[in-house]
């Protein structure tokens, strides 16, 4: 059989976004591919729930995206976008010719239908300019033809927070909700604030609800407030108030409304909740408290009693059925790892990965049990190449248990040993499994010889609350502790050559990089990839993730500068000696370039082998979702620099190449 390549992404296809028919009888998804080496083919597939091959429901031109359902499945609504302009448009599910209803300048989202499937609201981010002017509405409203928004030169700032982790500069825009009229194609504004808008969700046929930022400066804060849109009176109220991060709303038609909650000091360290307002009452419960889990995604069941939950649970996703009081819960399934999932009236579907496939679409029955995968998307290439599979690890790291796993060559000879390899994940609170993004890289890794070892040190989710909140003020040497005792024991095997070490991370995995090559000499070559160096330069040119230096370490650079800079990589600098190669994305806005370029001019003037790759057009979730040709470049640079310093490997240091010399592998 082959072993898996880095260029065999573009290979691979994804499926994303399950979405049940409300007759039940088939699920669809979103299938992506890339198209070339800088864009991707996402098209719409349904897949029938009792067996057979997915087929294709939208047309192959284009990105396809947010497949939903009109209540009584006569009609699918989903945004399609062509040289970058997304629109909304609708097609019979019986067959027939998609039509576009939207030709407005704000990529709309966040896609839901009227209970009565004669409205859509959506989400869009608009200037004032073009709500005074309608354009927002429909660009016709446009004194010229062929309205497009022109970023401003210069750009005046005016906000805390003014652009997002990818690529995307707010530039006076603030995301509004709108309602579409699928007959006619009538767009109406529902919010025009200057203020943040989203996730919005109806209760009833007249009543939507959605999320608003208010506040005296609403960037600095994690409160919010949920409103309630009477469609008839075209009127909206404020119902409540809370805390955490407005993603999402779930509603019942009589008035009972889900949503996440997050205590608003030490926001990033604290588990977020499930909480349900009642209108009715004015009471609010915690549907999560039997949970001691971070919540993710959640929607109702179809009883309108029950709330599914995913959370992180110890390695895998557990898919929660929770009363709505908070008073029992029930796991429905709890395998794998869990993109996403979508309630029908009696099924279940989810988009699943594992050890032995990156991801298919699943279906299981409501209450629990009778899990079946529906589709085998990457059947022929599985079938054509070696994968190898996880062994868990379970270790003591001060006192702690700590999960992790390690990914040895596929059908290696058992008297070889092999070059370890570490990866260490970003978040920091977030948890790693034996799937999920990283497959296609460790799997390549362990292909070109590498055992590669991972784990979900403490500060990771999925492990309770105090376990998440154990790193608190000190990233660095807690995160140490555990991987480098995890590492300490897939070093003791026969098969692993304890004299050859590897370390590489992204974002809050790239700071742990950094760190350990200022703090230890024991590997043989480091990559950190999109990390946080410095944290008092990373506080103030980060997006809303400056508030991670005030949760995690309880403080700013203006009370503890010298702390701060302590605890940053960059202050360790001088006290590395090994080849290290950083990789940054130039669009990156949740950990900006610049963290990267002080650590690589650091590490040049104190004479430590490295190089620095930057990679135009690209944001922080370059290693999940960049253009092709650099998510395969990425992993071979990786590789290809581990492959210089590994006496297992027949390859020269890229510093012996020459100057500007490339990295990435030869082609076969």
């Amino acid at each position: 059989m082959e072993r898996i390549a880095a260029a065999d992404y573009h290979d691979l296809v994804q499926v994303s976004d399950p979405r049940v028919a409300p007759d039940g009888d088939g699920v669809a998804f979103v299938r992506t591919v890339p198209d070339d080496g800088e864009a991707y083919e996402a098209s719409i597939y349904r897949v029938p729930l009792e067996g057979g091959d997915p087929e294709r429901f939208t047309r192959e031109a284009g990105v396809d995206s947010q497949p939903r359902f009109s209540p009584d499945g006569d009609r699918l609504a989903f945004v399609s976008s062509e040289d970058e302009d997304a629109q909304v448009w609708v097609v019979p599910t019986d067959g027939g010719e998609a039509s576009r209803l939207t030709d407005v300048p704000g990529d709309p989202e966040d896609l839901t239908w009227a209970p009565d499937g004669t409205r859509l609201a959506f989400t869009q981010r608009v200037t004032a300019t073009e709500r005074e002017a309608g354009i927002d509405r429909d660009r016709a409203n446009a004194d010229a033809d062929d309205y497009e928004r022109e970023p401003p030169d210069p750009a005046v700032i005016d906000r805390t927070v003014y652009r997002s982790r990818e690529d995307r500069w707010f530039h006076g825009t603030h995301r509004q909700v709108y309602l579409l009229d699928v007959a006619d194609g009538t767009v109406t504004r529902v919010t025009a604030e200057p203020v943040e808008h989203g996730a919005p969700a109806w209760g009833d046929e007249t009543t939507l609800y959605y999320v608003a930022q208010r506040g005296e400066d609403p960037d600095d804060s994690v409160a919010y407030d949920v409103d309630a849109y009477d469609t008839a009176a075209g009127e909206a109220e404020q119902v409540f108030t809370t805390t955490g991060f407005p993603e999402d709303l779930a509603a019942t038609a009589d008035g009972r409304i889900a949503h996440y909650f997050s205590p608003e000091e030490q926001a990033g360290l604290r588990q977020g909740q499930v909480h349900v307002y009642d209108r009715e009452t004015g009471e609010t419960h915690t549907a999560t408290a039997p949970v001691d889990r971070q919540a993710g995604a959640f929607q109702w069941g179809p009883d309108d009693e029950s709330l599914y939950v995913v959370t992180p649970d110890e390695g895998r996703d557990a898919l929660h059925r929770l009363d709505w009081t908070g008073a029992a819960h029930e796991v429905v399934h709890r395998e794998g790892t869990l993109e996403a999932f979508h309630v029908g009236e009696d099924r279940v579907a989810f988009v699943q990965s594992q050890w032995d496939h990156p991801g298919d679409v699943f279906v299981a029955d409501a209450d629990g049990g009778g899990a079946e995968r529906l589709t085998d998307v990457n059947r022929a290439y599985l079938e054509a190449h070696a994968v190898a599979e996880p062994e868990e690890l379970v270790f003591e790291s001060d006192g702690h248990e700590i999960q992790g796993w390690v990914l040895t060559p596929p059908d290696a000879d058992p008297d070889e040993t092999h070059p370890l390899a570490v990866e260490i994940h970003g978040g920091p609170h977030i948890m790693w499994s034996t799937a999920g993004s990283t497959w296609h890289e460790f799997q390549t890794l362990a292909a070109r010889g590498y055992a590669v070892f991972w784990c979900n040190p403490r500060g990771s989710a999925g492990y309770g609350a105090d376990f998440m909140a154990a790193n608190e003020r000190d990233w660095g040497a807690v995160t140490m502790a555990d991987v480098l005792a995890g590492a300490d024991l897939v070093a003791e095997r026969d098969d692993v050559d304890a004299d050859s070490q590897f370390v590489t991370g992204g974002s809050f995995g790239g700071y742990t990089t950094g760190w350990l090559v200022g703090h230890t000499d024991r590997f043989d070559a480091a990559v950190a990839q999109r990390g946080v160096y410095d944290l008092l330069g990373f506080y103030g040119a980060t997006d809303q993730a400056y508030k991670l230096v005030e949760w995690d370490f309880g403080t700013t650079p203006t009370d503890e500068p010298e702390f701060l800079w302590a605890h940053s990589p960059v202050a360790h600098a001088d006290e590395v000696s090994t080849p290290t190669l950083l990789l940054h994305a130039e669009e990156d806005y949740r950990v900006p370039v610049n963290d990267a370029e002080l650590f690589y001019r650091l590490l040049r003037t104190n004479g430590v082998d490295t190089r620095f790759v930057r990679y135009p057009r690209e944001g922080h979730d370059l290693s999940r979702g960049g253009e092709p040709a650099h998510v395969v470049d990425r992993i071979e640079r990786i590789a290809r620099w581990f492959d210089g310093y590994s006496p297992h490997h027949d390859a020269a240091p890229a510093l012996e190449r020459g100057a500007g010399a490339d990295l990435t592998a030869p082609e076969d």
